[in-house]
């Protein structure tokens, strides 16, 4: 149930955003690419679904009835190039294009962090990221439009889950067709009938998670990327 400040704090937020201008520029530096770089033989794109127990995740659930309401993408298995559509956090984190942090996305109690990764070749990952630092060049800003319409006023406005769909549309690795800006986080767990996403873990809001060892089982950790497997998760979410 949303709360009135939940509400309250939605409406403040609402000044900060456009359905019309790029607002959100050079928020990657060269470093975010290096470690992509470094990751593109790595075989996996990686995505991640939160349940942040934000504000603006409280009133998304009432419109599409799951816990998970946000979806990132990251090049590497640490997730330190982890980023996403977002409404950013301060004045230099503007509405758009941003890096995220894991522990910043499930800092809230009762928040948590799935990790799911997906087979993606090289030419495939550079394909993603080029466009990425492209995305950051131009510009950006969150599609808060879309979320009532499903459609952009500018290529490089969206939210999240429109975001990475296109992503991995335009590198051949989506495996549903949906228009982009319809597509929800969770389409990618009901869609995926032929099990592409594999299972890697989870975070939970109190630091501790499980991880995917080399020799396939789980293990518990503090601080590390995993929770219950996101296709269980995925179906009680969604």
């Amino acid at each position: 149930m949303v709360t009135r400040s939940q509400i309250l704090e939605i409406v403040c937020d609402l000044p900060r955003h456009s359905i019309l201008h790029y607002i959100n520029r050079s928020r990657l530096d060269e470093r975010f690419f290096r470690t992509a770089r470094e990751n593109l033989d790595d075989g996996y794109i990686y995505l991640v679904f939160t349940c942040s127990q934000s504000a603006a995740s409280a009133v998304l659930r009432q419109f599409t009835h799951r816990e998970y309401n946000h979806v990132s993408l990251a090049f590497d298995p640490e997730l330190r190039t982890l980023l996403s559509y977002n409404g950013g956090s301060s004045s230099a984190a503007r509405p758009g294009l941003n890096p995220e942090l894991p522990a910043a996305l499930t800092c809230r109690k009762g928040a948590s962090a799935l990790v799911y990764r997906l087979h993606a070749g090289r030419w495939a990952k550079w394909r993603i990221l080029q466009h990425v630092r492209a995305i950051d060049q131009e510009g950006s800003a969150y599609n808060l439009f879309g979320l009532v319409c499903g459609r952009s006023l500018r290529p490089n406005i969206m939210f999240c889950s429109q975001f990475v769909y296109t992503m991995l549309d335009l590198a051949g690795l989506a495996w549903f067709v949906k228009r982009a800006g319809r597509v929800r986080p969770t389409d990618f767990l009901d869609f995926d009938e032929g099990k592409r996403l594999e299972f890697v873990g989870a975070l939970w809001g109190d630091g501790t998670g499980l991880r995917l060892a080399a020799d396939g089982t789980l293990c518990l950790c503090a601080g590390g990327h995993a929770a219950a497997p996101l296709r269980r998760a995925g179906a009680q979410a969604g």
